[in-house]
């Protein structure tokens, strides 16, 4: 989320998304409160850095890690003031091993740890163990919630594809093992009371391996997918995960914009009408965005009778690049959007063609 007020995004949060709220970063408030630094400030006897390049393995902890634990601190009092007696689904968002091993530099060099596999080993273990702690942590301060633990994965596809850039920037870092990514991956959501899902927003999403690696669901940005992956989603949707699609455009991509696969289907006749009002009274916006999961559910060839029960309705992407109305009217379409899909179903006949 946009800002460095974490009572007010807390507020914004529980406010337009009150039945699934989240608790939000706000990397605008410097190191420490970015992806990276929240999730260094978890680990478990591995202290961490920052340099003019990000985090980097550190020989004792420092005040860079001291900050990042006490903004975290803080974020979870506000957490637990403004949700105080809550019972319904409650989301937390880590760093992913595979990204954090790809953005974590080690010490006396610039390479990133996921060059060296007993690095890589030593970290996962680390989060796996801090995951849990923290896991514990907040269904401490809120023990009504029902907890989804997020493992944020961006830099999931680079690991796998070997396309991490080495120290000088002048080759890449071997690709890794199907099975050492999925082992790594589980080792991390094995130890995470709550339901479970792995989001990566860039292209080529490793479904198969996140449904391997025992994931409950994953994330993905609806825009990104390409024909070659839908029958991976498909398989993912047929095991029975949930599928959180990142139908509402985030900044950076106009309202109504869809990716390839979408213009293809409007093309064929199944898009929306412009400017036509949503069921409920909801905007024309936010019934694109749950025509744009009724449509990927045709593709898949699954029955739309499935779609409400596995499929939740979510920004494309993070929110932090927009401003703090933009961000608001994100959540406020992503909200719309979910209660329109059962009636949509309804509508189309809730079979799948």
């Amino acid at each position: 989320m946009p800002g460095t007020d974490p009572a007010e995004a807390m507020r914004v949060v529980a406010g337009e998304v009150p039945d699934f709220p989240f608790l939000p970063e706000l990397p605008d408030r410097g190191p420490g409160a970015d992806l990276i630094g929240r999730t260094a400030g978890l680990l478990i006897d591995i202290p961490a850095e920052v340099t003019p390049r990000g985090w980097r393995l550190a020989e004792r902890p420092g005040r860079d890690l001291a900050r990042a634990r006490s903004m975290l601190s803080s974020d979870l009092d506000v957490l637990a003031e403004v949700l105080d007696g809550f019972g319904g689904l409650l989301k937390v968002q880590l760093c992913g091993p595979w990204t954090l091993v790809a953005a974590m530099e080690l010490p006396h060099t610039m390479n990133v740890a996921v060059a060296d596999p007993g690095a890589v080993a030593d970290l996962t273990a680390s989060l796996a163990e801090g995951a849990a702690a923290h896991v514990a942590e907040v269904l401490k301060r809120v023990p009504g919630a029902q907890l989804v633990v997020q493992l944020d994965e961006p830099s999931f596809p680079a690991v796998a594809e070997g396309a991490v850039p080495t120290a000088s920037g002048l080759s890449r870092l071997a690709a890794v093992e199907g099975d050492t990514l999925r082992d790594r991956l589980a080792q991390v959501l094995a130890g995470i009371r709550g339901y479970t899902v792995v989001h990566c927003c860039a292209t080529t999403v490793p479904f198969g391996i996140i449904r391997a690696a025992g994931a409950d669901a994953v994330s993905f940005d609806l825009s990104q997918l390409r024909r070659g992956e839908e029958d991976a989603v498909a398989e993912v949707a047929e095991a029975g995960m949930g599928l959180l699609a990142g139908a509402v455009p985030a900044v950076g991509e106009p309202a109504g914009t869809a990716g390839t696969l979408e213009a293809g289907s409007r093309r064929a006749g199944n898009g929306p009408a412009v400017g036509r009002s949503g069921p409920g009274g909801g905007s024309a916006e936010a019934r694109e965005s749950a025509e744009r999961v009724i449509r990927l559910w045709r593709r898949l060839g699954l029955s739309l009778t499935t779609c409400a029960e596995q499929t939740v309705i979510t920004p494309a992407c993070g929110l932090a690049g927009s401003s703090p109305a933009q961000a608001r009217a994100v959540l406020t379409r992503c909200r719309e959007a979910a209660s329109m899909l059962p009636e949509l179903i309804e509508e189309a006949g809730g079979e799948s063609r």
